[in-house]
């Protein structure tokens, strides 16, 4: 399982990454985290074909799988917990 989090340094994605690292802890899930910007933490995915190739054109995003769940919002833990349900 991968989760991948679309990361820009704001609160927002901040965030959506904490949630993202402990969910990938416990689902024992390889975290790819994906930032236009320097400092971003995880693997690091410049390529703007590779970023857009998810349909994720805004920050926070969080996809599991390849599959895009959350763009523009940060999810609770418990709205995590049912798209992995």
């Amino acid at each position: 399982m991968k989760f991948l989090v679309a990361y820009n340094g704001t609160k927002e994605a901040e965030a959506a990454l904490e949630v993202a690292q402990s969910h990938a802890r416990i689902f024992d899930a390889k975290l790819v985290v994906v930032s236009s910007s320097e400092g971003g933490k995880g693997e690091k995915i410049e390529d703007i074909n590779v970023i857009t190739g998810f349909g994720v054109m805004m920050t926070p995003a969080l996809a599991i799988d390849g599959e895009v769940k959350a763009v523009g919002k940060v999810l609770s833990s418990g709205d995590i917990q049912k798209l992995l349900a």
